[in-house]
């Protein structure tokens, strides 16, 4: 069974020993990502839409890593601090996710950053075209 992991050389995952992201056989799972920058500074603060365009970047080079691509994910979350600005998430992952239609689910939330907007995850299930899954 392939176990393979991806960092994503943010701050705390050396600390909190974990991954950006990790997968077990067929299922990934990519932990909550936000739009710091490698340089640590906060992607367009105060801004939904373009933060979660930004965290879904992230998230597909982390799934990348591991052997994923954007066509495997099933489930994304969103953790926003405004839930008002909800529309602006659901408008970027409609054209992140345009054909794939994972399910979603979005939960207000204190995140760590002032002008941080939002924080996403993802999993994934690698299958074939046809939805086959090889174990």
């Amino acid at each position: 069974m392939t176990v393979r992991s991806a960092s994503g050389g943010g701050r705390f995952e050396e600390l909190g020993s974990y991954v950006r992201a990790k997968r077990v056989g067929p299922l990934v799972f990519v932990a909550g990502t936000t739009a710091i920058e490698p340089s640590g500074r906060l992607h367009a603060p105060g801004d939904t839409y373009a933060q979660t365009i930004y965290a879904f970047a992230r998230v597909e080079r982390a799934l990348n890593e591991v052997g994923a691509k954007l066509r495997h994910v099933t489930r994304t979350r969103a953790y926003l601090t405004d839930m008002r600005a909800g529309g602006e998430y659901v408008r970027a992952h409609g054209e992140i996710f345009a054909g794939i239609r994972p399910v979603t689910t979005g939960v207000g939330a204190e995140l760590t950053t002032p002008g941080m907007m939002v924080e996403v995850e993802a999993d994934a299930v690698i299958h074939d075209a046809d939805g086959r899954i090889a174990w």
